[in-house]
């Protein structure tokens, strides 16, 4: 079997539902979705609290009523959404193979959005020691097991992590009621940035009383059957401290989901680890695009959702025009910063959305340099860079950069 489309968009979350959206609004008449999930909606369907919606649809909604929305939009444009599908691989540049209920299939489209988005490591990719017992999760996992099955998680918590996505796993054990005995972070303070605060306040100082260990690590997971405890490494000290628990929730530490990027052969950046692309989210295969987080790891819902339909305008210029450059530089970092998104350039772009970068530390008082060879194109201050915030680099510097010249570099210059 055989299904042809103008577009074809791998994965149901908030980008990808929102990317078809628009470009049935532009005009493009097939649109296909595809996810591997039962359902449609990608993560905010297991995310029963509210903080959903403000930026994209102008409304205050848990994570469940935002993605009915948007699946309902998208019914009523007229979307094909195929679910339980799994591409399995790449037939040609733009022709993939998939396993479905309905059995094995093929799509060829005209141009293709990737929109896997990403996931949290678990605990075997930390290289945590101990041995693997029972009440182990990650975020995502303990949403499934809470809001999805219904099944009890544990009496006592401990939260690896001290970012938004923690408050996340906060909110999931107090519907749960599952007291936390502490929130565990190896960096000097929580990343939980403006204009998250507030919620941090409420739900981890006031209403629960969790306390934020800093400059503390995991160490050890103790228990066989079931965990019994965890062993925290103080890392200013060396001291080890047991806490007894018998449920651990690893946050954050994203890694995007590529493996369908990497089998296309789409070149990947080291930073995010997700496919290279540009302003226009173009990757570095014709006609093939990226969006959401699949590029850097988790943004939140609402701002996935608009980078989704920046890029459907991008792929529906593609469609009408056939435009592809033919020559990209890449933008290097370099620590403490983790990744900068588009990560390649062409001297042509605007980059009118801005250039995203991301620290791994916490710095104070300094300026972001842009590089290029010797050449120092752009200084930005910034009076506070926290760990896992994203921000937004000026683009002004452009007209100084030289297409005939060396890659750039993101430097900070303390």
């Amino acid at each position: 079997m055989l299904e042809r489309a103008d577009v074809l968009i791998v994965g149901a979350g908030p980008a990808g539902l929102a990317a078809a959206i628009e470009l049935k609004r532009l005009g493009v008449r097939e649109v296909v979705v595809v996810d591997r999930e039962p359902d449609a909606g990608g993560i905010p369907r297991l995310c029963h609290h509210p903080g959903f919606g403000l930026r994209d649809l102008r409304r205050m909604l848990s994570g469940p009523a935002y993605a009915r929305q948007y699946v309902h939009r998208a019914q009523q444009a007229g979307i094909t959404i195929h679910l339980a599908t799994t591409i399995t691989g790449w037939q040609g540049p733009r022709h993939l193979s998939f396993t479905s209920p309905r059995g094995l299939g093929q799509i060829e489209a005209k141009a293709i959005l990737l929109a896997t988005g990403c996931r949290e490591r678990p605990r075997s990719a930390r290289l945590i020691p101990g041995s693997r017992p029972q009440g182990v999760f990650t975020t995502g996992s303990l949403q499934r097991f809470v809001y999805e099955h219904h099944l009890p998680v544990g009496e006592r918590a401990v939260i690896v992590g001290a970012e938004l996505v923690s408050l996340s796993a906060l909110m999931t054990l107090m519907h749960a009621r599952v007291p936390v005995a502490m929130m565990v972070t190896e960096l000097p303070e929580p990343q939980i940035y403006f204009p998250y605060r507030p919620m941090k306040w409420l739900l981890a100082d006031w209403l629960t009383r969790t306390p934020i260990v800093p400059r503390a690590q995991v160490t050890n997971i103790v228990g066989r059957q079931r965990v019994e405890g965890v062993e925290i490494t103080h890392l200013d000290s060396g001291r080890v401290e047991r806490i007894g628990c018998d449920t651990v929730i690893f946050t954050g530490d994203w890694i995007p989901e590529h493996e369908l990027a990497r089998l296309g052969g789409l070149a990947l950046d080291p930073g995010t680890r997700g496919p290279q692309v540009d302003g226009a989210f173009r990757t570095s295969a014709r006609g093939v695009f990226a969006a959401g987080n699949l590029l850097r790891g988790a943004e939140t819902a609402d701002a996935s959702a608009l980078e989704g339909q920046r890029a459907a305008r991008h792929v529906h210029q593609f469609l009408s025009d056939g435009q592809w450059p033919e020559r990209a530089w890449p933008i290097w970092v370099e620590p403490p910063l983790a990744w900068v998104c588009p990560n390649v350039l062409h001297p042509t772009e605007s980059l009118t959305s801005g250039l995203a970068f991301c620290s791994h530390e916490f710095c104070d008082n300094v300026r972001v340099l842009v590089v290029q060879g010797e050449k120092l194109l752009h200084a930005q201050p910034f009076r506070r860079l926290v760990a896992n915030e994203i921000l937004r680099l000026e683009v002004n510097w452009l007209t100084a950069f030289d297409g005939a010249a060396a890659a750039l570099r993101l430097v900070v210059a303390r």
